[in-house]
């Protein structure tokens, strides 16, 4: 756990040639993608609303409306957690429903954050809110300290590989900014979060309320001694070195303009989900498994020798091979497996639920194939992490164990080795309805043995 100490700003390992200026682009301007997560009622509304007030990163005129709607309610000061609280039942109700995306800077910094909601039933929301996000902020009552909510939220967090987790101990104005109270908290959330897998933690005592540790130090905790929510937020490194990571290159789209000044042009267009391109490797496309050499690439209307993730570029071949959307370009040295058949684990996001013999769509990057669901071998109970054995279906919130047979076979890395090419959807082929979020692979590295697959009938050309 750490408590006291500031992370470096956008350091990290020195790139490889060539991914070095995308660092040097970068500069004090990094992204960083961050959700944040709390039971209801631990003040996570206010938190963001406190940072954004604090920030100056609230328009007068959002404030004023804000000001004027807490006046309305009775309130002698603006409650800050309207900034984000913008559908009507959520102000009527005080919870957070729906994800609500937030964009705001600092001199040092541009941020994308994701206000996920607290209750039970939206557990589907802060999958969908943390999916992407390098960084979780997990809000813990003061006087409450770790319930079950909180393990469920450190859980997901620990499930879709955030690489970043804040403990933000709210409310401590409540307790007297006891750090005793602080100390044990952490301590304990510590030991789950770490039993888990979550690489990272760091506690900070806070109270978005008055402001204590939010934007400005605290004059109350002077026996807390590490940075402020936004001061972590501006100096956790997020930036990593691409040529780390496998390079893997999702087809979007064909380009062949056929013009009389490019006749013979046929370019691969899409953008890099992980890894580093350079002309002259040697690549594999996936699934045929045709071999050729990258020839040229071609970014913002510019030939380029090398391209990183998440750049997004047109690729050109030595040789002629029949690609389309959807194929995968990687290199030849170090290419994903193919398969037709996935285990993986899958968090329920429809309101119908998932069921085992259930025909759908399963859409991994940029290509779309039919499957199956074989089987499901077991639900997760977030609580204890405890494995139900055979429930027979997901409802909506479940997270739980599937196999699934695809039509063709689909070029997949384990999720806890990309994000990116380890994740995807499974779609009701009906409407268009996004059923599941999947992720390739086990959930934790101390997952239960899987249960051996059972046979789904099949009798309208299902069958794979």
């Amino acid at each position: 756990m750490s408590t006291t100490h500031a992370v470096e700003g956008d350091g990290g390992p020195p790139c490889s040639s060539g991914a070095e200026s995308l660092r040097e682009d970068a500069g004090t301007t990094s992204l960083l993608r961050f959700a944040t997560a709390g039971s209801v009622d631990d003040g996570k509304s206010t938190l963001v609303g406190r940072l954004l007030h604090d920030s100056k990163s609230v328009l007068a005129d959002q404030l004023e409306a804000v000001e004027r709607a807490s006046l309305g309610r009775g309130q002698e000061t603006p409650d800050l957690a309207l900034l984000t609280d913008g559908l009507r039942a959520e102000r009527e109700q005080g919870i957070t429903i729906d994800v609500a995306y937030r964009y705001f800077a600092t001199p040092r910094r541009r941020f994308i954050l994701a206000d996920t909601p607290g209750h039970v039933q939206y557990t589907r929301n802060m999958v969908t809110g943390a999916s992407t996000a390098e960084l979780a902020v997990v809000l813990v009552d003061a006087r409450n300290g770790v319930v079950e909510q909180t393990r469920r939220h450190a859980a997901v967090a620990a499930l879709l590989r955030v690489p970043h987790v804040v403990l933000a101990v709210n409310k401590m104005d409540l307790v007297d900014y006891a750090e005793p109270v602080f100390a044990a908290i952490a301590e304990e959330f510590t030991t789950y979060a770490a039993s888990l897998g979550v690489p990272e933690i760091t506690a900070i005592p806070i109270s978005a309320l008055a402001g204590d540790n939010v934007v400005s130090a605290s004059a109350n905790m002077d026996w807390y001694g590490g940075p402020t929510v936004l001061e972590h937020l501006e100096t956790v490194s997020v930036v990593a070195d691409p040529s780390e990571d496998p390079a893997r290159f999702p087809v979007q789209y064909v380009i062949r303009p056929q013009t009389a000044e490019h006749p013979d042009y046929r370019g691969y267009a899409g953008q890099i989900a992980s890894g580093v391109l350079r002309v002259g490797d040697a690549v594999t496309v996936l699934p045929s498994g045709r071999t050729s050499t990258i020839e040229a690439i071609d970014a913002l209307g510019q030939a380029v020798d090398v391209a990183w993730a998440p750049q997004s570029v047109t690729v050109r071949l030595a040789d002629d091979i029949d690609i389309s959307r959807g194929d995968l370009i990687a290199p030849a040295a170090t290419p994903p497996g193919t398969s037709q058949d996935i285990e993986a684990t899958v968090c329920h996001v429809a309101d119908r639920p998932l069921t085992v013999g259930q025909r759908v769509l399963l859409k991994h990057t940029t290509r779309t194939v039919k499957a199956i669901v074989k089987d499901i071998p077991s639900r997760l109970t977030l609580d204890d992490l405890s494995q139900h054995p055979a429930p027979g279906e997901l409802v909506a919130n479940d997270i739980g164990r599937v196999v699934i047979r695809t039509a063709e076979p689909l070029a997949l890395d384990a999720y806890a080795d990309s994000r990116r090419t380890g994740s995807f959807l499974l779609i009701d082929p009906a409407d268009g309805t996004t059923l599941t979020a999947g992720m390739a692979g086990n959930a934790f590295a101390d997952a239960a043995a899987e249960a051996a697959p059972a046979a789904a009938t099949d009798d309208e050309g299902w069958d794979f």
